[in-house]
């Protein structure tokens, strides 16, 4: 049973700013990440579906973080069926991220009301994900699609639309800045916060300050709204 309602995972998200996107086969190294990003300032992670058995690895890192760091939401990523999505709502899953819209996913998550975040790559396409119930639009990759100037431009006619771009995202300053100049909801961030190297070496410590400095370049230059 998920903990928080689709519309405090969406305000957390836009509040927080990142969203970080990680996926390991060790539960126990999962557990060093999320407590890495956590003791960061983060407070919203994405848990990737990208190998063998990671339902079991989600379950087991859902229930560490229950205990451990109970206002982070925990919730899984890639995810590309409707089975696959209650599979992990049944685990507890705060909310599901997908590279595609999926109808069966929609009316799955949206019956146990949620946070259904489907990929878009076209103005239509977000606007089908509007009509199947989705309160964020994730713009994958953020950089094909056409990088913040896409997001500028969408808003333009559809200002009431929170959009979090995957792929593109770097911890670079600039590159923060040009995003959120854009008006992006929130940022999902992946290899840029998750290095070969980091991982391999366990430099736990390394993330936390990573995380904590973007969160400080992103305060400098916007505020947080709210969802319609």
């Amino acid at each position: 049973m998920a903990r928080f309602s689709r519309i405090e995972v969406t305000r957390k998200m836009n509040e927080t700013g990142i969203v970080p996107v990680f996926y390991h086969a060790d539960a126990d190294l999962c557990k060093k990440m999320v407590q890495a990003c956590y003791d960061g300032g983060i407070r919203v992670f994405e848990f990737t579906d990208r190998g063998d058995f990671a339902s079991l690895v989600f379950a087991e890192l859902n229930q560490w973080v229950i205990r451990e760091c109970p206002d982070l939401i925990l919730g899984v990523g890639s995810v590309v069926d409707g089975p696959t999505a209650a599979l992990y709502l049944e685990m507890g899953a705060n909310f599901v991220v997908s590279p595609l819209i999926d109808e069966g996913m929609a009316r799955i998550c949206n019956k146990r009301k949620i946070s259904w975040i489907p990929g878009c790559g076209s103005v239509t396409e977000i606007g089908r994900a509007h009509e199947l119930g989705c309160e964020v639009v994730k713009i994958f990759p953020g950089s094909s699609v056409g990088g913040p100037g896409f997001v500028s431009s969408v808003l333009g006619p559809m200002p009431y639309t929170c959009i979090m771009p995957t792929g593109g995202v770097t911890l670079e300053e600039e590159n923060l800045h040009q995003w959120f100049k854009a008006g992006v909801h929130c940022v999902g961030i992946g290899s840029q916060l998750f290095p070969k190297e980091v991982i391999a070496n366990k430099e736990f410590e390394s993330v936390s300050v990573a995380c904590r400095t973007s969160l400080e370049i992103i305060r400098k230059f916007r505020l947080p709204k709210q969802p319609e």
